[in-house]
Protein backbone atom coordinates (compact mmCIF):
# COMPACT_ATOMS: atom_id res chain seq x y z
CA UNK A 1 0.00 0.00 0.00
CA UNK A 2 1.04 3.57 -0.60
CA UNK A 3 1.94 5.06 2.07
CA UNK A 4 -0.05 8.36 0.67
CA UNK A 5 -2.93 5.88 1.61
CA UNK A 6 -1.67 5.47 5.34
CA UNK A 7 -4.18 7.36 8.04
CA UNK A 8 -2.30 10.31 10.14
CA UNK A 9 -2.40 10.66 13.52
CA UNK A 10 -4.45 13.83 12.79
CA UNK A 11 -7.04 11.88 10.72
CA UNK A 12 -7.37 9.55 12.98
CA UNK A 13 -8.43 12.49 15.67
CA UNK A 14 -4.98 12.13 17.51
CA UNK A 15 -3.16 15.34 18.40
CA UNK A 16 0.34 15.15 20.35
CA UNK A 17 0.39 18.37 23.31
CA UNK A 18 3.67 20.41 22.36
CA UNK A 19 4.22 20.99 26.31
CA UNK A 20 3.91 17.50 28.07
CA UNK A 21 3.49 15.37 24.97
CA UNK A 22 0.19 13.77 25.96
CA UNK A 23 -1.77 12.38 22.98
CA UNK A 24 -5.25 13.98 22.94
CA UNK A 25 -8.16 12.27 21.99
CA UNK A 26 -9.90 15.40 19.68
CA UNK A 27 -13.82 14.63 18.64
CA UNK A 28 -14.60 14.96 15.19
CA UNK A 29 -15.79 18.41 14.88
CA UNK A 30 -12.64 19.85 16.56
CA UNK A 31 -10.64 18.74 13.57
CA UNK A 32 -11.07 22.15 11.79
CA UNK A 33 -11.47 24.53 14.90
CA UNK A 34 -8.70 26.84 15.95
CA UNK A 35 -9.50 27.14 19.23
CA UNK A 36 -8.82 23.59 21.32
CA UNK A 37 -9.44 22.46 24.39
CA UNK A 38 -6.38 22.87 27.07
CA UNK A 39 -4.58 19.42 27.16
CA UNK A 40 -5.85 17.66 30.25
CA UNK A 41 -2.50 16.61 31.72
CA UNK A 42 -1.13 19.97 31.35
CA UNK A 43 -3.31 22.44 30.81
CA UNK A 44 -1.32 23.70 28.07
CA UNK A 45 -3.03 24.92 24.88
CA UNK A 46 -3.34 22.31 22.40
CA UNK A 47 -2.32 23.43 18.66
CA UNK A 48 -2.82 20.63 15.64
CA UNK A 49 0.19 22.57 13.63
CA UNK A 50 2.63 25.01 15.38
CA UNK A 51 0.99 28.41 15.12
CA UNK A 52 2.23 30.25 12.11
CA UNK A 53 4.96 28.00 10.80
CA UNK A 54 4.76 29.07 7.59
CA UNK A 55 4.33 32.54 7.76
CA UNK A 56 7.29 32.53 10.82
CA UNK A 57 9.57 30.76 9.28
CA UNK A 58 9.61 32.87 5.90
CA UNK A 59 10.18 35.63 8.14
CA UNK A 60 13.08 34.28 9.69
CA UNK A 61 14.73 33.14 6.43
CA UNK A 62 14.42 35.92 4.32
CA UNK A 63 15.99 38.22 7.48
CA UNK A 64 18.86 35.70 6.93
CA UNK A 65 19.19 36.31 3.49
CA UNK A 66 18.89 39.88 3.43
CA UNK A 67 21.41 39.35 6.59
CA UNK A 68 23.89 37.38 4.38
CA UNK A 69 25.07 39.60 2.22
CA UNK A 70 26.47 42.49 4.35
CA UNK A 71 28.30 39.74 6.60
CA UNK A 72 30.11 37.95 3.22
CA UNK A 73 30.46 41.82 1.37
CA UNK A 74 31.46 44.11 4.81
CA UNK A 75 34.49 43.33 7.00
CA UNK A 76 34.30 41.01 9.43
CA UNK A 77 37.26 41.92 11.43
CA UNK A 78 39.34 45.13 11.22
CA UNK A 79 43.04 44.12 11.91
CA UNK A 80 45.92 46.92 12.69
CA UNK A 81 49.38 46.41 12.06
CA UNK A 82 51.67 49.09 12.93
CA UNK A 83 49.47 51.51 13.33
CA UNK A 84 47.94 50.53 9.36
CA UNK A 85 44.43 49.23 9.44
CA UNK A 86 43.60 46.51 6.98
CA UNK A 87 39.75 44.85 6.38
CA UNK A 88 39.19 41.64 6.28
CA UNK A 89 36.05 39.74 4.84
CA UNK A 90 35.15 36.25 5.19
CA UNK A 91 36.62 35.78 1.87
CA UNK A 92 39.15 37.94 1.90
CA UNK A 93 40.36 36.02 5.31
CA UNK A 94 39.92 32.41 3.59
CA UNK A 95 42.06 33.69 0.60
CA UNK A 96 44.59 35.10 3.25
CA UNK A 97 44.73 31.16 4.84
CA UNK A 98 45.29 29.89 1.94
CA UNK A 99 48.07 32.03 0.82
CA UNK A 100 49.78 31.36 3.85
CA UNK A 101 49.71 27.52 3.47
CA UNK A 102 46.99 27.03 5.69
CA UNK A 103 44.43 25.22 3.15
CA UNK A 104 42.58 22.53 5.58
CA UNK A 105 42.10 25.30 8.06
CA UNK A 106 40.84 27.97 5.42
CA UNK A 107 38.46 24.79 3.65
CA UNK A 108 36.87 24.38 7.32
CA UNK A 109 35.94 28.07 7.59
CA UNK A 110 34.44 28.28 4.18
CA UNK A 111 32.57 25.09 4.54
CA UNK A 112 31.33 26.41 8.15
CA UNK A 113 31.27 30.06 7.58
CA UNK A 114 30.18 30.41 3.91
CA UNK A 115 29.01 27.17 2.51
CA UNK A 116 26.76 25.70 5.27
CA UNK A 117 24.45 28.24 6.18
CA UNK A 118 24.16 29.24 2.38
CA UNK A 119 22.82 25.31 2.60
CA UNK A 120 20.58 25.81 5.38
CA UNK A 121 18.88 28.99 4.21
CA UNK A 122 18.63 27.62 0.34
CA UNK A 123 17.07 23.93 2.23
CA UNK A 124 14.22 25.87 4.42
CA UNK A 125 13.46 27.94 0.74
CA UNK A 126 12.83 24.75 -0.94
CA UNK A 127 10.51 23.36 2.18
CA UNK A 128 8.51 26.59 1.66
CA UNK A 129 8.19 26.06 -1.59
CA UNK A 130 7.02 22.83 -1.65
CA UNK A 131 4.51 23.82 1.03
CA UNK A 132 3.69 27.05 -0.65
CA UNK A 133 2.97 25.12 -4.17
CA UNK A 134 1.61 21.89 -2.56
CA UNK A 135 4.21 19.83 -3.82
CA UNK A 136 3.33 16.24 -3.40
CA UNK A 137 6.20 14.06 -5.03
CA UNK A 138 9.59 13.28 -3.06
CA UNK A 139 7.80 13.93 0.38
CA UNK A 140 10.19 11.35 2.16
CA UNK A 141 13.21 13.24 0.49
CA UNK A 142 12.15 16.64 1.49
CA UNK A 143 11.50 15.25 4.64
CA UNK A 144 14.92 14.05 4.86
CA UNK A 145 16.09 17.39 3.85
CA UNK A 146 14.60 19.05 7.36
CA UNK A 147 16.26 16.40 9.55
CA UNK A 148 19.45 17.51 7.73
CA UNK A 149 18.85 21.22 8.55
CA UNK A 150 18.15 20.11 11.85
CA UNK A 151 20.58 18.61 12.54
CA UNK A 152 23.00 20.81 11.02
CA UNK A 153 21.24 23.52 12.85
CA UNK A 154 23.14 22.12 16.22
CA UNK A 155 26.55 22.49 15.13
CA UNK A 156 25.21 26.58 13.96
CA UNK A 157 27.66 28.06 16.68
CA UNK A 158 30.27 26.42 14.60
CA UNK A 159 30.14 28.95 12.39
CA UNK A 160 31.14 31.75 15.14
CA UNK A 161 33.77 29.24 16.44
CA UNK A 162 35.43 29.43 12.81
CA UNK A 163 35.47 33.09 12.76
CA UNK A 164 36.57 33.26 16.00
CA UNK A 165 40.05 30.85 14.90
CA UNK A 166 40.30 32.86 11.80
CA UNK A 167 40.50 36.17 13.87
CA UNK A 168 43.63 34.32 16.10
CA UNK A 169 45.26 33.06 13.01
CA UNK A 170 44.95 36.79 11.17
CA UNK A 171 46.26 38.35 14.40
CA UNK A 172 49.04 35.45 15.31
CA UNK A 173 51.91 37.65 13.89
CA UNK A 174 53.02 41.20 15.11
CA UNK A 175 49.89 43.55 15.28
CA UNK A 176 48.56 45.95 17.78
CA UNK A 177 44.53 45.57 17.46
CA UNK A 178 41.78 43.39 16.30
CA UNK A 179 38.50 45.06 16.32
CA UNK A 180 34.90 43.02 15.00
CA UNK A 181 33.71 44.63 11.85
CA UNK A 182 30.01 45.11 11.01
CA UNK A 183 30.04 41.94 9.56
CA UNK A 184 30.25 40.17 12.49
CA UNK A 185 26.92 40.83 14.04
CA UNK A 186 25.12 40.75 10.57
CA UNK A 187 26.46 36.85 10.43
CA UNK A 188 25.85 36.18 14.00
CA UNK A 189 22.07 37.56 13.12
CA UNK A 190 22.25 34.94 10.39
CA UNK A 191 22.98 32.18 12.47
CA UNK A 192 19.94 33.00 15.29
CA UNK A 193 17.80 33.56 12.17
CA UNK A 194 18.14 30.46 10.83
CA UNK A 195 18.27 28.54 14.29
CA UNK A 196 14.71 30.18 14.41
CA UNK A 197 13.42 29.86 11.15
CA UNK A 198 14.56 25.74 11.46
CA UNK A 199 13.05 25.75 15.03
CA UNK A 200 9.46 27.38 13.42
CA UNK A 201 9.14 25.20 10.61
CA UNK A 202 6.51 22.29 10.60
CA UNK A 203 7.77 19.42 8.73
CA UNK A 204 4.09 18.09 9.28
CA UNK A 205 3.04 20.73 6.75
CA UNK A 206 4.61 19.05 3.66
CA UNK A 207 2.12 15.93 4.20
CA UNK A 208 -0.84 17.73 5.12
CA UNK A 209 -2.18 18.25 1.43
CA UNK A 210 -0.95 15.14 0.42
CA UNK A 211 -3.38 13.61 -2.08
CA UNK A 212 -4.92 10.85 -1.46
CA UNK A 213 -4.96 7.95 -3.96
Amino acid sequence: MSFSNKKSALKQGLIRCHHCGCIVQLPVNALHSKHLEPCPRCDGQLHIRLPNSFQRTAALLCSAFILYIPANVFPIMIVTKFGVPEHHTIISGIISLINSGMVPIATLVFIASVLVPLIKMLGLAILLWAVRHRWQRNMRVLTLVYRIIAFVGRWSMLDIFMISILVSIVSSEALEQVLAGPAATAFAGVVVLTMLATNSFDPRLLWDRLRVQ
